[in-house]
């Protein structure tokens, strides 16, 4: 398996905390800049953030103060945790390296509905 395989993802009302895992694999993405993005219906795929190979994160302005990107190299996993979602969190998000290779996985739904 090359494709980063992300889960986690489902209906979270507004307000609420989503966490998402993915998987990578090391042969491809090794100790790379790994990142989460995202694709909201109608738009084109944006970054949301990054987590270098020392554990350093960096985040879109939008997101910033709400999420965060960890990993954890042993398992080969990357996460995210975003809080205080809204409407404009619905999206499918994936995970990929910064910048990303292209072995882009199915990605995992997020919907932010009441």
């Amino acid at each position: 398996q090359v494709e980063p395989v992300e889960s986690g993802g489902g209906l979270v009302q507004p307000g609420g905390t989503l966490r998402l895992s993915c998987e990578v694999s090391r042969d491809f993405f090794g100790m790379l800049t790994m990142a989460w993005y995202r694709r909201a219906p109608g738009m084109q795929r944006e970054l949301l953030a990054t987590i270098t190979d020392a554990g350093t994160p960096n985040y879109k302005d939008s997101v910033k103060g709400r999420a965060t990107i960890s990993r954890d190299d042993a398992k080969s996993m990357v996460y995210l945790e975003m809080n205080s979602l809204n409407s404009d969190d619905t999206a499918i998000y994936y995970c990929n390296s910064s910048p990303p290779l292209n072995y882009w996985g199915q990605g995992t739904q997020v919907t932010v509905a009441s």
